[in-house]
């Protein structure tokens, strides 16, 4: 259970709160840490305006003596800078009714609106989407907007507030959404059984493809619950508020231009044990560095060269190092996206042409076809679970992406019935990447094996990898948490 605390700069500033222990910045200093106190979390209400002020220090000393503080140091940095940056603001494309909302489309010279939101909260029905998009991504307790309209719809100003510089009434509705917000949103979780940690759960209700569904999303819950942490799933909008947990699971599609990237990112920048972590979406994301590490390292793949144009020499050198049909891949994809087969050179031209469009480099890889792939789930240097993919019917692919979405059987097996040279290989892949969970595809073709790529955030659905250990397949991926969370020593 983690206790509140609020830290307000003087003593004239002390309010009485039967839920929250209110103390000054003094006390603070000088009385925490205590020893064998609960986890605690901290909401800063000191000034953070300057530089090394008492409110910056306060979210400093909370990091370091590892209590969850809003706002974080990078959070007051990141306001900074939005002030004393002379562009003057943020350009948003609101929605429209936002736009016709008064007083922005008055008939007057000053088109514009100013307000304050309170932990999120605003009182005013059209910015409460905003003010919440804004507090998920700079989340301080007060921050200040002033909106104005121009020729490219909407510039947004976002600085921070500080309780000292509240009127006494905006004090009052400050303190009145401050006891909302730690109530509902810095809840604990109304558990049964204490647990030790929680775990935030990333998830896309909005993905035909994820990498879980809801039953294993489930029992990696309960798995969870068994091994002493508390889970629940969060979208990339609550985000913002991932401090408050002790970890982070991906199980949502990741891309490095993406926000599963920059929550990964954040997650550790706060603490969080992450899987998948940063490192491995930006290696296993990008099939280029998948290429030089296993071409640098021993690993057995298919013949890959990387091209850059799609000139007569370019086509010349393909033709001469490869035949029809011939692989193409972009640097990311997942789920067979973003791979092309080609089978002659009109065709490799013209593919090429298309995807140099989107990306500077692009993969030709020889063509070998198997009836299916091994996929070798691995965590932190160790075989987990083995399933064969069969392709697709009438189709070279394992996923068919046509109007509708297809993919072939499969096969679940348990580690000991894999060939030991694909195990091999899936071990010796996944060390090129990290020590998270990855997904290992590989091809076993006339004795030989070849890794075509090593996801990260790898496919575990209900029914299909746990087909062989069952529940003891969630407990195997918790028991990890667990053990870096006891590394972690808090």
């Amino acid at each position: 259970m983690y206790k509140t605390i609020v830290v307000v700069d003087t003593d004239d500033l002390i309010f009485e709160n039967d839920q929250l222990s209110v103390i000054t910045f003094e006390q603070y200093l000088a009385d925490y840490p205590k020893r064998n106190e609960p986890k605690t979390r901290l909401i800063n209400l000191c000034d953070t305006e300057h530089y090394l002020s008492r409110g910056y220090y306060c979210s400093l000393l909370a990091e370091a003596r590892q209590h969850k503080v809003l706002p974080s140091v990078s959070t007051i940095n990141d306001l900074r800078d939005l002030s004393n940056d002379t562009s003057a603001g943020i350009q948003l494309a609101l929605p429209v009714e936002l736009l016709h909302a008064e007083p922005l489309n008055a008939e007057s010279d000053e088109q514009s609106v100013e307000f304050m939101a309170f932990m999120g909260w605003v009182a005013e029905e059209p910015w409460k989407k905003l003010a919440k998009q804004m507090f998920d991504k700079y989340p301080a307790p007060i921050l200040h907007f002033s909106l104005s309209k121009d020729a490219n719809g909407v510039l947004v100003q976002v600085k921070r507030r500080s309780f000292i510089h509240l009127s006494k009434s905006d004090q009052a509705l400050f303190l009145q959404h401050l006891q909302v917000f730690t109530e509902r949103v810095w809840r604990t979780p109304p558990a049964r059984k204490k647990q030790r940690w929680d775990m935030a759960i990333l998830v896309n209700p909005a993905e035909e493809q994820p990498p879980s569904d809801k039953d294993a999303i489930k029992l990696f819950i309960k798995a969870a619950a068994k091994v002493g942490i508390h889970a629940e799933t969060i979208t990339a909008d609550q985000a913002g508020q991932i401090s408050q947990y002790d970890a982070l699971f991906i199980r949502e599609t990741t891309a490095i231009d993406h926000h599963t990237y920059r929550i990964a990112r954040k997650a550790e920048r706060e603490g969080l044990v992450v899987i998948d972590d940063s490192t491995s979406i930006l290696r296993c994301c990008n099939k280029v560095f998948l290429h030089d590490a296993f071409s640098y390292n021993g690993v057995p793949a298919p013949k890959t060269h990387v091209v850059i144009g799609a000139s007569e020499q370019d086509l010349d050198n393909i033709e001469s190092s490869f035949s029809y049909p011939i692989v193409l891949k972009m640097p990311e994809g997942s789920f067979s996206k973003g791979v092309y087969k080609v089978k002659t050179r009109d065709e490799l031209k013209q593919k090429l042409q298309d995807l140099l469009v989107d990306t500077a480099l692009v993969l030709v890889q020889e063509y070998l076809y198997t009836d299916y792939d091994w996929r070798i789930g691995v965590l932190n240097g160790r075989a987990i679970y083995a399933c064969r993919y069969h392709m697709v019917r009438d189709h070279w692919q394992i996923y068919s992406h046509g109007k509708e979405t297809e993919s072939g059987g499969f096969e679940t097996l348990p580690t000991f019935e894999v060939p030991k040279s694909v195990l091999d290989a899936a071990l010796k892949a996944c060390a090129m990447i990290g020590r998270g969970l990855y997904g290992v595809d590989i091809k076993h073709k006339e004795n030989q094996v070849y890794v075509i790529e090593v996801n990260d955030n790898p496919s575990i659905d209900h029914e299909v990898e746990d087909l062989y250990l069952g529940n003891e397949l969630y407990m195997l991926i918790m028991q990890e948490f667990v053990s870096r969370l006891e590394n972690r020593g808090r």
